[in-house]
């Protein structure tokens, strides 16, 4: 029995001037999955993302979430809907503690007057919240909650913006690079934590130039060219050395092999 993808784009076109980004990009994300998306610089991964996501709005084509068609004109739409995106920035805020990073725009405020008419925020129930999502993820080297970030190293930022997008996405989670400024120990724990995602039943979508930690993690792989999708294939029918013919158009891919849906 075939199941429906959680998130599809159809025949994404967007252009910046007389550069074309998109060119016609597809692309099917299905629940519990890892769709990982490749491709050489310029391909459309970055831009493709941002479509998905609402930092961008495309000229024309379709976005699909749950079966529903959605248009997002900005990044607050996509998160309003459930869509999660953690940037190679990370956009955290070094001098704040891990529980207002996880909280950021998103504070909880304490109850009655307290709360709705002086506005005064709710710290303790953040801290614990944030430590109940930070234990649930199993991320295991963060054990004060109230640290400031900046005396954080790498992996344990990543870590922290990996848990806010997964507190707060109840329908897809998008991770641009996560492993991109990382050491070997630490990116194993970040792929650990995306394996944890995905054995929750969220769905991700992961754009990286890492090849083994590609075919590590991922579940299908999605290969940009061009601004358009080349082909989807799987660690299991395909070597690393085909998914980069395929990005340098050395290889193509059957349309028939473009619809696989991953087997789980």
């Amino acid at each position: 029995m075939s199941v429906a993808p959680a998130l599809t784009a159809t025949n994404l076109f967007k252009t910046y001037g007389s550069v074309v980004a998109l060119n016609g990009a597809d692309l099917q994300l299905y629940p519990g999955e890892v769709l990982a998306v490749v491709g050489d610089n310029g391909a459309g991964k970055s831009t493709l993302i941002k479509c998905i996501s609402g930092a961008e709005v495309p000229d024309s084509g379709e976005i699909t979430l749950a079966g529903d068609v959605v248009k997002f004109h900005r990044p607050q739409d996509g998160r309003h809907a459930g869509i999660e995106t953690v940037y190679q920035t990370l956009a955290v805020a070094p001098a704040l503690d891990i529980a207002a990073n996880l909280y950021l725009g998103r504070e909880l405020r304490k109850p009655g007057p307290l709360g709705s008419i002086f506005r005064m925020l709710d710290n303790g129930a953040m801290k614990r919240e944030s430590k109940s999502h930070i234990a649930d993820l199993g991320i295991s080297t963060i054990q004060n909650i109230g640290q400031a970030v900046e005396t954080l190293s790498g992996g344990q930022r990543q870590a922290v913006a990996v848990a806010r997008a997964a507190t707060f996405s109840s329908k897809v989670i998008i991770l641009d690079e996560p492993t991109a400024a990382l050491g070997v120990r630490e990116s194993n724990q970040v792929l650990k934590l995306i394996e944890r995602l995905r054995d929750r039943g969220l769905p991700v979508i992961l754009i990286s130039h890492n090849m083994p930690q590609v075919f590590e993690v991922a579940d299908r792989i999605q290969v940009q060219r061009l601004g358009k999708r080349a082909g989807v294939v799987t660690p299991k029918t395909h070597q690393m050395n085909e998914v980069v013919a395929i990005m340098t158009g050395a290889l193509k891919v059957e349309e028939k092999d473009q619809t696989l849906q991953p087997v789980r």
